[in-house]
């Protein structure tokens, strides 16, 4: 399994606005997706602006390029989100969970 972790923030203003669209749009096309196997959404207090880290799990790289195409390390940052956002990595990390509780 694979998992996909990023980064965004948000001032304190829109951060809900955020978290509810990685509840609704965001969660209603992962699920849909072949080899998508859960996701969590991270939420910290960051001085004035909130921190997101979201982590994806996949069944494979191949189901990662299902979601994010063959330039797979590059962030996929929808419009909607990058309203709600102030800036994000335009990059994300991949790694094998080793070890799954």
């Amino acid at each position: 399994m694979i998992a996909r972790t990023w980064r965004g923030w948000a001032s304190a203003a829109t951060a809900d606005d955020y978290q509810r669209h990685y509840e609704t749009e965001v969660a209603e096309h992962l699920r849909e997706l072949p080899g998508f196997r859960g996701a969590r959404l991270l939420r910290r207090a960051d001085g004035e602006e909130v921190e997101f880290t979201s982590i994806t799990f996949f069944a494979d790289l191949d189901a990662v390029r299902g979601f994010a195409g063959d330039s797979y390390e590059e962030a996929v940052v929808e419009e909607k989100a990058q309203r709600a956002l102030s800036h994000w990595d335009d990059h994300v990390s991949h790694a094998e969970v080793a070890v799954a509780l």
